[in-house]
């Protein structure tokens, strides 16, 4: 049974760092790609972050790029997304989620019904 696990999440204040962190269990973590999302009340889940199984190539969103790094332990079988410079529009449930791909393949989906599994989330608040 595949688990994803999220943690780190919390309220803080605007201009500071917030590391969130992904513990997978149940699947052979290099064959997933990797990604973070968020969804804020009343919006739609937007994508976040991604990195390939090996983890030699990474996406961002735009709003994101140059203030949040995705990275992945494959020994460790965890995914994690240091925030850096957070604004209040950062508020959100972040969460985890794996998508199989291809033996040797370095691509990793923006989209998230390519993603099959999920975690429960992890709450972020950050306030002006």
């Amino acid at each position: 049974q595949v688990q994803l696990a999220e943690s780190g999440g919390g309220l803080v204040q605007a201009g500071v760092s917030l590391r969130l962190s992904c513990a997978a269990s149940g699947l052979t973590f290099r064959h997933y790609a990797m990604a973070w999302f968020r969804q804020a009340p009343g919006q739609d889940r937007e994508f976040v972050a991604a990195i390939s199984g090996s983890g030699g190539r990474t996406y961002y969103a735009d709003s994101v790029k140059g203030r949040f790094t995705i990275s992945r332990d494959n020994a460790k079988n965890t995914v994690g997304l240091q925030m850096n410079n957070l604004v209040p529009e950062d508020t959100a449930v972040y969460f985890c989620a794996a998508n199989q791909v291809l033996m040797g393949s370095d691509y990793a989906s923006t989209r998230p019904y390519e993603y099959e599994y999920w975690g429960q989330g992890t709450q972020v608040t950050v306030s002006s």
